[in-house]
C-alpha cells in the first residue's frame, strides 16, 4: 500500500505541472496586463511601471513562471489586489465556512441516498418506484435559485425557524443556526439526481449473477441488499462523492452568496467581480491538487470497502 501511495503521488507531478502551466498562461497571456487594473483609467505610464515592477511582471516569462512554482510551493500566493491581505490566508480562513456546510450535506446526502436507493431497488418497477423517479425529475427541473428562495423565505422570514443570513464565531453556532438551512437547501437540491444515480448503480449490481446465487442459496432479501449488493454499488459511489467534493467548494457559491458565508465559493464571485487574479489563482490550483487528492483517497477506500481490488 505504501509503495502504491508514492507511487500516485508520483503520478501526479506531471498533472500538477500541466495545471499551474495552463493557469499561467491564461491568467499571463490572456488574462491582459494587471498593471492597468491596478492602476485604474486614470494613471500615467509611470505609475504602471510601478506596479508591474511590484508585481514582477516586469520580468520575462519563464521568470515569472518560476515565481509562481515558489508561490505554489510555499503555499504563498502573495497578497490580494483588492484587499492586500495574504491569499494564502484567505483561502485558510474561507476554508472553514465552506466545510461547515460542505461536511454535513455530503453525509447526509450520501447516506439519504443510499439508503433509498436500497430501499427504491426493493420495490424495482412498482408503481412507488416510478412515481418516486417523476419526483426526482420534477425536482431536478427546479432552479436552485427557487429552492433558496422558497426555503429562505418560507423558513427563515415567515415562520423565523433559521436567520435569514448571517454567520457567527463559534463552530457550534455556525453548524446549528447559520449552516442549518443552506444545508437543508442544499439536500433538497441533491437528493433527486443522487437517489436517481445510486439507484442505477444498485439496480445493475441487483442484475449480476452473485445476486442470483445469494437468493439461490436461500439468503434473505434484506442481507442480498443490504451487504452484498450495497458492497459492490459502493465503489461507484465512493467514485461519485470523492469526484464531487472538491467542485462542491465553488459550486455553493450560491447558497453561500444568499447566506452571507464567508466561504470559498463566495470569496471566488468576490474575485472575478473585483478582477484579483492572485486568489484566483490561488483556488484553482488549491481545487486542482484536492481534485488529485480525493482521487486517491477513492482508490484507498475501494480497498477498505472491498479487499479484493487490485490497486494498479
Amino acid at each position: 500500500m505504501p509503495a502504491y501511495i508514492l507511487r500516485r503521488l508520483w503520478q501526479m507531478l506531471p498533472t500538477m505541472a500541466g495545471v499551474v502551466l495552463l493557469v499561467f498562461i491564461l491568467f499571463n497571456w490572456i488574462g491582459g496586463d494587471p498593471a492597468y487594473l491596478l492602476a485604474g483609467k486614470m494613471s500615467d505610464a509611470a505609475e504602471i511601471e510601478n506596479i508591474r515592477r511590484q508585481l514582477g511582471t516586469d520580468q520575462p516569462m519563464h521568470v515569472q513562471l518560476w515565481i509562481f512554482v515558489k508561490q505554489i510551493l510555499s503555499f504563498d500566493f502573495g497578497n490580494s489586489w483588492s484587499t492586500g491581505e495574504p491569499v494564502s490566508r484567505i483561502i485558510a480562513s474561507r476554508l472553514g465556512p465552506s466545510l461547515t456546510v460542505l461536511i454535513p450535506l455530503t453525509v447526509l446526502e450520501t447516506t439519504i441516498g443510499i439508503a433509498l436507493a436500497l430501499a427504491v431497488a426493493f420495490v424495482r418497477g412498482s408503481l412507488t418506484d416510478r412515481a418516486l423517479m417523476l419526483a426526482c425529475t420534477v425536482g431536478m427541473s427546479v432552479s436552485i435559485l427557487v429552492y433558496i428562495i422558497a426555503f429562505q423565505y418560507a423558513l427563515a422570514y415567515k415562520l423565523g425557524l433559521f436567520p435569514v443570513q448571517g454567520w457567527g464565531s463559534g463552530l457550534g453556532e455556525n453548524l446549528l443556526r447559520y449552516a442549518a438551512l443552506p444545508v437543508l437547501i442544499g439536500l433538497a437540491v441533491s437528493i433527486a439526481p443522487t437517489l436517481r444515480l445510486y439507484r442505477s448503480f444498485v439496480l445493475d449490481e441487483v442484475q449480476q449473477d452473485y445476486v442470483r446465487t445469494a437468493r439461490a442459496k436461500g439468503l434473505p432479501e434484506r442481507r442480498v441488499m443490504w451487504v452484498h449488493v450495497l458492497r459492490n454499488a459502493a465503489i461507484p459511489i465512493i467514485t461519485h462523492v470523492m469526484a464531487s467534493l472538491p467542485a462542491l467548494l465553488i459550486g455553493a457559491f450560491l447558497l453561500e452568496r444568499f447566506f452571507g458565508i464567508p466561504g470559498i465559493g463566495r470569496e471566488v464571485i468576490l474575485a472575478v467581480e473585483r478582477s484579483d487574479f492572485p486568489v484566483i489563482k490561488a483556488i484553482t490550483v488549491v481545487v486542482a491538487a484536492a481534485t488529485m487528492v480525493f482521487n486517491l483517497l477513492a482508490d484507498l477506500l475501494y480497498k477498505a470497502v472491498d479487499p479484493r481490488v487490485q490497486l494498479a
